[in-house]
């Protein structure tokens, strides 16, 4: 017998000047894209900087949400339920890519293509909303209206399985005994 288990996506605002000159152009308030197979967000997975210092340097991260990048950051947590043979496709591709993640790149030359809404795939490269995007598709529960190389965090927002959890500051949400947890 199958469990329902949640997983859960991070849409966030660190307020890094990368960040800002994103949100110039999209007018959206999250720019960021990140998955969590875990309501703690102990696992939490994405497609970002590598480097501290430089927003170009980029690739698969498992991000800790502790860090000093997300102690101001605003974000928005979607849950969505999923079953246990969904979770696992997901976990395993995830786990791939990690095993992996000295061949992957961020996926820098796809936001251009985003701006001028040109499909443009790199084979083991993503942008953050890109990687979220093809983690939902392995669960075989997800299809898009749009190629993988075009979803953004905006898109990921308005995908109808997905129910708003939490909307505030991110450190708000993982203080141990908070109950903004759903």
């Amino acid at each position: 017998m199958m469990k329902n288990k949640k997983i859960y996506m991070l849409l966030t605002d660190t307020g890094t000047l990368f960040t800002r000159m994103i949100k110039l152009y999209t007018k959206k308030p999250f720019n960021h894209a990140s998955i969590a197979l875990d309501e703690n967000l102990m696992g939490v997975y994405s497609f970002g900087r590598t480097s501290r210092r430089n927003p170009f340097f980029g690739g698969f991260v498992k991000e800790n949400i502790s860090e000093e990048l997300f102690t101001n950051a605003k974000c928005a947590i979607y849950c969505c339920t999923v079953n246990d043979y969904q979770i696992n496709k997901m976990n395993a591709y995830i786990q791939k890519i990690e095993s992996q993640k000295e061949i992957y790149r961020y996926n820098l030359l796809g936001l251009v293509a985003i701006m001028l809404n040109k499909k443009f795939n790199r084979e083991n490269a993503f942008f953050c909303s890109e990687f979220v995007a093809s983690v939902l598709m392995e669960s075989d529960n997800f299809n898009f209206e749009k190629p993988l190389s075009l979803i953004t965090p905006h898109d990921l927002q308005k995908e109808p399985a997905f129910q708003l959890v939490y909307q505030g500051k991110l450190a708000d949400y993982t203080k141990p005994g908070s109950d903004s947890i759903a």
